[in-house]
Order: C-alpha cells, then sequence, then structure tokens
C-alpha cells in the first residue's frame, strides 16, 4: 500500500460514477532513491496501484486489477513540482467487475491515462 507514505490524498470526492482526488507526493520516499537519483519520477507501477487504493477508498472495498488497457505514460511526474495533482476515476459497475477510466494530472497537465477492469477480493 503507498497511501499514506508514497503519496497522501489530501481530499476525495465521488459523484456517481466520478471519483476525484486531491493528492501529494512525498518527495523523501525511498522510492525515489532509485527511480531516479537526483531527477526523481513517479514510477508508472505506483500510479495503477494509486488508481485501486483511490478506488478502494472512495466505494470501501479492495479492488485487484485484473486487466488494463489503453495504458499512457504522456508526460514524466517530479514529486517535487507537482504541487496540483488530481486523480480522476470514471467507473461503471459490470458483472465481471468494475471498468474504470483513469486520468491523473499534475499542475493542469494529464501525465497518465488508463483503462482496466478491476474485481473486488
Amino acid at each position: 500500500m503507498l497511501k499514506d507514505s508514497f503519496y497522501q490524498i489530501d481530499a476525495i470526492d465521488q459523484q456517481d460514477t466520478v471519483i476525484v482526488a486531491s493528492l501529494q507526493f512525498n518527495s523523501g520516499h525511498s522510492i525515489f532513491a532509485g527511480h531516479f537519483p537526483g531527477q526523481p519520477v513517479v514510477p508508472g507501477a505506483g500510479m495503477l496501484q494509486m488508481v485501486k487504493e483511490i478506488l478502494a477508498e472512495a466505494l470501501g472495498e479492495n479492488y485487484q486489477l485484473k486487466k488494463a488497457d489503453n495504458l499512457k505514460f504522456i508526460a514524466p511526474v517530479d514529486p517535487r513540482m507537482a504541487e496540483d495533482t488530481e486523480m480522476k476515476i470514471t467507473f461503471k459497475t459490470q458483472d465481471v467487475g468494475i471498468q474504470v477510466s483513469a486520468r491523473l494530472s499534475v499542475n493542469g497537465v494529464t501525465c497518465f491515462k488508463m483503462q482496466g477492469l478491476f474485481i473486488a477480493i
């Protein structure tokens, strides 16, 4: 779990099938010692984990990523420069799980997008 150590949720709002979370990265986290020394970048795997954890936080259930489609890492995220960070998740409940479309924006720039299927565990 990365929440509360790698990143922090400042605010989370859910309106119907849309979740919007305001976030802050911990630029001193040990992940950044190796990714990358002197020039930290938020790892893509961390962004995927954040989607899972924010979904769980908002919906009150734990999830596992079953399938990921259209993963796009558009711009690197330097945690030291990420003043205005937002994760927006749109979801639709299906028989097989929850279909998700997520976007991470930093300082008004979309840095990451993904679509995927999560199942409750």
